[in-house]
C-alpha cells in the first residue's frame, strides 16, 4: 500500500503544545468566589458561559461582568486572566524545538478552543523563553473564539479546510478523543494524544 504523502500537520493546543490540568483553574475560580467552577469548566468542552467565550458569542469583557455578578465583586481582566492561566502547568521546550524542526518540511496549523485570556498570553513574548509568540510557530492558527465555533463540531474543521490543506494530506494531532472522531469523519489523518505526554515518537512514525 503506497504511503500518502503528508503536507500539513494541524496541532491542538492544551494538552498537545502545552500541558493543562484543569482542576488547578476550578480553584482558581473558586477562590475568585465562583461557586460552580467545576461546572463550568472542562479539558476539552467549556459550559455555560465560559463556553460562550470560546465560541466567541461574549468577548472578554462581558465574560468579566458575567463572571464577577456571580462572584458577588469586580473582577478584572488580569484576575479572570490568572484563572485561566491555572490551566496552564508547562510549555515543554523540547516540543517548541520540535515543531520548529518540522516546519521545514510541512505547514503547521493550530485548532484550538481557546479564548483570548489564554491567547494574551500565547500569543505575546512571554509565550516561550525564545521570547517567541505563539503565532511564530504555524503557518495560521484557528481560534474558537474568532471562528464562533469549537471542536468537535465540524464547523471548526471546515473553516481550516476552506484555507487550504486538503484533509488527505493532513494529520490532525489532538488529545480529544471526540475531536479525533470529527477530524476522522472529514478524512484527515489522526493522531490520538495524552496531556503530559511526549508524542513525537508516535507522530514520527506517521510521517
Amino acid at each position: 500500500m503506497q504511503k500518502v504523502l503528508v503536507k500539513n500537520l494541524i496541532f491542538d493546543f492544551g494538552g498537545v503544545i502545552v500541558d493543562i490540568e484543569r482542576d488547578r483553574s476550578v480553584n482558581a475560580f473558586l477562590e475568585l468566589g465562583l461557586k460552580e467552577a467545576e461546572n463550568y469548566l472542562d479539558p476539552y468542552h467549556q459550559n455555560g458561559f465560559f463556553l460562550e467565550l470560546e465560541e466567541g458569542r461574549i468577548d472578554a469583557d462581558r465574560f468579566c461582568e458575567l463572571l464577577g455578578a456571580l462572584c458577588g465583586r469586580c473582577v478584572s481582566f488580569n484576575q479572570a486572566k490568572a484563572a485561566w492561566m491555572a490551566f496552564i502547568t508547562d510549555v515543554p521546550e523540547y516540543r517548541l524545538e520540535y515543531l520548529e524542526s518540522l516546519a521545514d518540511k510541512y505547514k503547521l496549523f493550530l485548532l484550538s478552543n481557546t479564548n483570548p485570556f489564554i491567547m494574551d498570553w500565547a500569543r505575546s513574548p512571554h509565550f516561550s523563553r525564545k521570547g517567541k509568540r505563539l503565532d511564530e510557530y504555524f503557518n495560521k492558527m484557528f481560534l474558537s473564539y474568532e471562528l464562533k465555533c469549537v471542536k468537535p463540531d465540524t464547523g471548526i474543521f471546515k473553516h481550516l479546510i476552506a484555507a487550504g490543506p486538503d484533509p488527505r494530506e493532513s494529520v490532525f494531532i489532538d488529545d480529544g478523543p471526540a475531536n479525533i472522531r470529527t477530524a476522522q469523519e472529514l478524512g484527515f489523518m489522526t493522531l490520538l494524544t495524552e496531556n503530559g505526554k511526549d508524542w513525537r515518537n508516535q507522530l514520527g512514525e506517521l510521517l
